[in-house]
């Protein structure tokens, strides 16, 4: 009975010592399984400060630098490891082809790190959809990126910009988030950022992708429902590693009583592909026809998109896309088109090519 008491002692001793070593350690354990998330920063509303707390809609954009953007959200270090980079400090309508590269060279150095699990980019919301898209098309990696945005500044009392960072640093250090392709999460959606388009301004429910969301984010907890089909990211054939300079592609938005002399316009100033923003099924006006044939007859690219928001331009409906050797934008609105065909000239001028490229993008 002595015997059996004196080894139970010492082994009742050993596992109370284990058991306080693992929750001492436990802390330390987490921290270190907490992702590694680099937020890239480029301005837009989210950096944007107003004159009062009710200025939500007449702000000054491009104001708050990342590392106090970082700061105003200090839940941020309860999910991941934070650091933060200053890309640019402007508004989104003035990104240029040149920005995008340089954007898009600085995050494939980012997810080469193993070191780095995520990134975020905050991007103001106007052409948010343009970059997500670029991204999407020319970085080669399985890594969440994550694009976000907001559509209120900081000051305001009905910002939306503290949750929308928090969300999207969640996505960008969450596992279940990798090869989906670079996602925008806003509003408590995620999207794909080859998806979504800016539907709406003032209000915070502004992005909207017509075949609906991939998932949510709901304190702090990812949702997924359904996963992009389009070829993205690793699967590209198109690397920002090779692009030195995108090609120039300009949008002319069609109407009723147009001029056909902006596309003229277009063409003289460098344009390798017009994307004609058509009404319906990107529908052409029969007094713009000869125009754009002419053009397609110089080497310049017409590429048949709609001004409508949703839907897709059919091939060879409206207008005999064969015979003209033109190209449809399938369901890509024309700001989209115009960045896929800015990169997909960049490949290749063949149309036939660039036709598929458009149905696999």
């Amino acid at each position: 009975m002595h015997a059996a008491r004196s080894i139970a002692q010492p082994f009742a001793l050993f596992s109370a010592l284990l058991c306080a070593t693992l929750l001492a350690a436990t802390p330390a354990l987490a921290q270190t399984a907490k992702p590694n998330v680099v937020i890239v920063a480029t301005g837009g509303t989210i950096a944007g400060a107003g004159a009062s707390s009710a200025n939500s809609a007449t702000y000054q954009a491009a104001k708050v630098p990342v590392d106090q953007l970082i700061a105003s959200v200090p839940e941020l270090a309860n999910i991941a490891n934070v650091r933060g980079e200053q890309a640019f400090q402007i508004a989104s309508e003035s990104f240029t082809n040149e920005k995008l590269v340089q954007l898009g060279r600085r995050i494939a150095q980012l997810v080469k790190d193993p070191a780095v699990d995520g990134v975020v980019v905050t991007h103001g919301t106007d052409t948010l959809e343009e970059t997500s898209y670029f991204l999407n098309l020319v970085i080669h990696t399985d890594k969440p990126i994550v694009v976000v945005g907001s559509m209120r500044p900081g000051t305001a009392m009905s910002a939306d910009g503290a949750l929308n960072l928090y969300d999207a640093a969640v996505v960008a250090g969450s596992k279940e988030a990798r090869s989906k392709g670079v996602l925008v999460v806003m509003n408590d959606e995620i999207h794909s950022g080859r998806d979504v388009t800016k539907r709406i301004n003032i209000k915070t429910n502004a992005f909207f992708s017509q075949w609906g969301p991939l998932g949510l984010v709901v304190e702090g907890k990812t949702y997924w429902f359904r996963l992009p089909v389009k070829t993205h990211t690793a699967q590209s054939e198109f690397d920002i590693e090779r692009i030195t300079a995108l090609a120039d592609a300009q949008i002319v938005y069609a109407s009723g009583n147009m001029n056909p002399a902006m596309y003229d316009t277009a063409a003289t100033t460098g344009a390798k592909a017009i994307i004609h923003a058509g009404t319906g099924n990107g529908s052409v006006a029969d007094y713009v026809v000869e125009k754009l044939k002419t053009l397609r007859a110089r080497g310049i690219h017409i590429i048949r998109s709609a001004r409508v928001p949703d839907g897709l331009v059919l091939r060879n409906s409206e207008q005999p896309d064969d015979k003209y050797d033109w190209i449809v934008a399938h369901d890509l609105n024309p700001q989209k088109a115009r960045i896929l065909a800015a990169v997909a000239l960049t490949k290749t001028s063949d149309s036939r090519e660039l036709q598929r490229i458009f149905w696999q993008y």
